[in-house]
């Protein structure tokens, strides 16, 4: 059998284009995490810029609406001294019947150097990695229902900021995993990161059924879901993208799995809650508990333009 290079490293194991996590060695996920923590500081400095991209340009290709992840990621290549171009998708090319490839292809006749791009089909950034040239690299920023890497590592550093090591951590996932490229990407990135047990946390309609196969524990009540667990993640309800009768209604979903005060006493008295955004505010979560003490949200928000800041430095300061 021959053997099949990750898409996302180079011959010599160095990140050059970040599309899952999924099989990318706890090595670069470490290190990545690492290098995130170097810019944190940057916030706090008079002039938040360093160099380390000036001369490079940046293209955020973002296909499907996007607020939180599109400007992080501005603010982060801008916090990095690069040009920054953000493509108008609806008067673009695009929408006048250009395909995806041209789109790229005029671009990169640009001298783009990064692509940040969000779609809403499975696959268009590893479709876009096959067709660029050697020093042009690509950060999926959301595609489908697939994979949200930069979303699951700034996950991993709020994680690991807040509780240091992942070996005894409990992690609960709550709510609509079936749509959830957030949820698959951070359950990659937990077991690889060595957490003690994840858990996915879900009405049967809204958990898939390879789950398990996943190395997951697969919970139907909230209460077995969170008991005792370290972290919480509740994920936001996918309207946009449920098809046919999957909830009676989002107050039913409220009712037996939104996170209440009174629901979080299962967890650890410590337990950190997260949430990707935006918010269903009384559907996935209670107010008091989204602006609770032990809401982490909006410092996730902050560690993620480090995060997105790491990954960029990193894949730019690579070769194929």
């Amino acid at each position: 059998m021959l053997y099949k290079r990750n898409p996302q490293l180079n011959t010599h194991g160095e990140l050059i284009h970040l599309l899952t996590t999924e099989g990318l060695p706890r090595a670069i996920l470490t290190h990545i995490l690492d290098t995130a923590a170097g810019f944190v500081s940057v916030s706090d400095r008079e002039v938040k810029k360093v160099p380390l991209l000036r001369g490079k340009s940046v293209f955020n290709l973002f296909f499907e609406n996007s607020t939180r992840t599109r400007t992080t990621f501005d603010i982060a290549a801008t916090r990095l001294s690069a040009d920054v171009i953000t493509l108008d998708i609806a008067r673009s090319s695009t929408a006048k019947g250009e395909t995806l490839l041209d789109t790229v292809a005029n671009l990169s006749a640009m001298a783009a150097d990064i692509f940040v791009v969000r779609h809403s089909e499975s696959g268009a950034p590893y479709l876009i990695a096959r067709h660029v040239a050697p020093h042009v690299h690509v950060i999926n920023a959301g595609d489908g229902r697939h994979a949200h890497p930069t979303q699951a590592l700034l996950d991993m550093f709020t994680i690991r900021h807040y509780k240091r090591d992942f070996a005894n951590l409990t992690v609960a996932i709550v709510g609509d995993v079936l749509h959830s490229r957030v949820a698959r990407s951070n359950i990659h990135a937990l077991t690889t990161l060595g957490a003690a047990e994840v858990r996915v946390v879900g009405p049967r309609t809204l958990v898939p059924s390879d789950m398990a196969a996943m190395g997951v524990r697969v919970c139907h009540t909230l209460q077995e879901g969170i008991t005792g667990a370290d972290v919480v993640i509740t994920l936001r309800l996918q309207n946009e993208r449920m098809s046919g009768a999957l909830l009676p209604s989002a107050a039913e979903f409220f009712k037996h799995y939104g996170l209440t005060p009174e629901k979080l006493t299962w967890a650890k008295p410590d337990a950190i809650v997260m949430h990707p955004g935006p918010i269903n505010r009384g559907v996935e979560i209670d107010s008091a508990v989204a602006d609770g003490v032990q809401s982490v949200i909006l410092p996730q928000v902050t560690f993620g333009i480090a995060v997105r800041m790491a990954v960029m430095s990193i894949v730019a300061g690579n070769n194929a």
